[in-house]
Order: structure tokens, then sequence, then C-alpha cells
């Protein structure tokens, strides 16, 4: 290996403390979800407030966004968990469903969140008696910032580390697994695709989502910017599966480079599997709207 950088020393811990014999710790993962979602509520909160930005009035009034964050938060939480117990370890959690609402324990699905951010905005909306569309346009605008801060805070629990390379930016994650790279001799660096996706899913695709709602009148047709997020963070996590380590549970002797569809020469990953009908979901949906 030529140049890795080592990986940092940050606790996953931001702080605990000990109250009557247990301790309790804010992790930087329930921090990154938090902060996430107040920075998206501020930003959902904003447009509202901006009839400009609409054709018309705006789908609800800014007094009812305490109850739309509960409706959120609730799918959030319920299809992140719910998605990666179905489309990743359907066996395992089937023969144990009483550790499907142990989030504690870790994973949560992007694609599974997506999900129940879907039906919960659609139970508001309806609710409500506000447009869906509109609703999941603003609900899209705002979700970049969580996404950003996730993708970080995936970095600084040293998971979901990249596929071994010999890039000078690679970093030497710890742990046995990380470290489990065939025949490398010596430190095995890696991608380190949780940036990436934070740069591409959170970072420029939030940028280009401001742009298209401030500079061109994007939420005036509905759907539009819902469209463009769905089309562009799948296209992003497509690409960087490329170099994103499989999941382990995909992963055998004659599955090297964990294919979750194997087609012999080459195959497709369990994301990039649930990226393609998003891709083309968002691409509907963008053409529609602009009729």
């Amino acid at each position: 290996m030529l140049a890795a950088l080592p990986f940092p020393d940050i606790s996953p811990e931001v702080f605990s403390i000990d109250l009557f014999g247990r301790s309790f710790a804010l992790r930087w993962y329930a921090l990154a979800y938090i902060v996430g979602i107040a920075v998206g509520y501020q930003m959902i909160k904003q447009a509202l407030n901006r009839p400009a930005l609409w054709r018309g009035e705006p789908p609800v009034a800014a007094a009812r966004l305490e109850d739309y964050l509960t409706y959120i938060v609730v799918g959030v939480i319920a299809g992140g968990r719910l998605g990666y117990c179905l489309f990743y370890q359907p066996a395992y959690y089937l023969a144990n469903p009483l550790e499907i609402p142990a989030i504690w324990t870790g994973g949560m699905s992007f694609h599974g969140g997506f999900l129940g951010v879907v039906l919960a905005v659609y139970l508001f909306s309806r609710r409500n008696g506000a447009s869906f569309g509109s609703m999941a346009d603003v609900t899209c605008l705002a979700a970049t910032p969580a996404i950003l801060l996730v993708r970080v805070a995936n970095f600084v629990n040293g998971e979901l580390w990249g596929r071994p390379t010999d890039v000078p930016w690679a970093v030497v994650f710890p742990g046995a697994a990380a470290q489990d790279c065939g025949d490398t001799l010596g430190l095995c660096a890696r991608h380190p695709s949780q940036l990436y996706e934070s740069a591409l899913e959170g970072l420029v695709l939030g940028a280009i989502l401001l742009f298209l709602v401030y500079r061109r009148g994007g939420l005036k047709a509905p759907w539009f910017i819902t469209g463009v997020f769905c089309a562009g963070y799948a296209l992003a996590r497509f690409m960087i599966e490329f170099v994103r380590q499989p999941d382990a549970q995909f992963q055998g002797p004659g599955n090297p480079l964990g294919w979750a569809l194997d087609f012999g020469a080459w195959g497709l990953t369990m994301g990039q599997l649930l990226s393609l009908p998003m891709i083309l979901f968002g691409l509907t949906l963008i053409v529609l709207s602009r009729r």
C-alpha cells in the first residue's frame, strides 16, 4: 500500500452518563438524525412561509409542522428498520421477529426509510387536505442535511466502508472485518465510501435542490423536486456501490463481490437493485411534472 490515511480516533459516543446503575450514551449516529431532522424542519418552515415559491398557496400552514414532524420521524424509523430487516436479512428476522424493533443494535435501510416517509407524507396530506405532491417536494428538499450527517456518522462509527483500494485518500478502518482483505499484506486500506455518499447524496444533491427551488421555481410544479431527489439520490447510490463493500450476507466463496443478483460475468448489489426502480420512478415524476 503506497499511501493510506489512518482512521481518526473519534469515539462513536458524543458523551455518556451513568444514572441508577446504568449507562446512557448519545451517539453520533443518533445526533446526526436529530440535527438533520431539526435542520430539515427549519427548511420546510422557511419554504412554507414564502408563498412566492409556490403555485398558489403553500400546501399547509407552518403551524401544522409539529404534527408533520411526528409523522416523518415515525416513518423514518419504522420504515428504515423494516426495510433493513426485509431487504437485507429477511430469513434471520423472520426467524427472530422479536429482534425487529431493536434499532439500538444497528441496521437501517435508506430505501426502507424512504418508503416509510412516503407513507407518512401521504397520510398527513390526506388527513390535512394538503397536496400530496407539494408536501413530498418540500420534504425531499429538507431530507439532504440528514443524509449528509448520517453518512458522516457512518464514517465515525467505522461502518459501511468501501472496497480495498490503493488511492491516496484510502482509509485504514479498524476491526477484523475491515482488515480482512484476502491476500493483502500489511494494513488494508479502503474507499471511505461513507464520505462519498455524504458528498454526493447530501451536499451535491442538496445544493441542486436548493437551486431548483429558490432560483428555478421548482416547487411550482408538484412532484418535480421529488423526481429530481429520487433520481439524483438513486443514481449517486448506484455509482458508489461500485466502490462500497457489499453486505456480508451476500458474499461467499462463489460470490466475492457480493452480488444480490448475479448474471455470471457481472451483477448488481442490493443497493443497486433497489436504486434502479427509484431512478425510473424519479425520471417519470420529472417528465409528468413538467407537463
